[in-house]
């Protein structure tokens, strides 16, 4: 997979983020500190709503 980090994430961030990878059909999260602890998996539309709703709220 490819990961990659939020491009919120910066040197004072760096060590409290997640990164992401995209499937086909599934968003796979997981935390950057621990990588090897496990990932959870979202259907695209599901992370899509969730995205747009941290952005309509402002905290994006």
């Amino acid at each position: 997979m490819n990961w990659r980090k939020s491009s919120y994430s910066d040197g004072s961030d760096g060590d409290m983020c997640v990164e992401i990878a995209e499937l086909p059909t599934r968003i796979t999260i997981r935390d950057s500190k621990d990588p090897a602890r496990g990932t959870l998996s979202v259907p695209v539309d599901s992370f899509a709503a969730f995205v747009a709703g941290l952005k309509a709220s402002g905290d994006v």
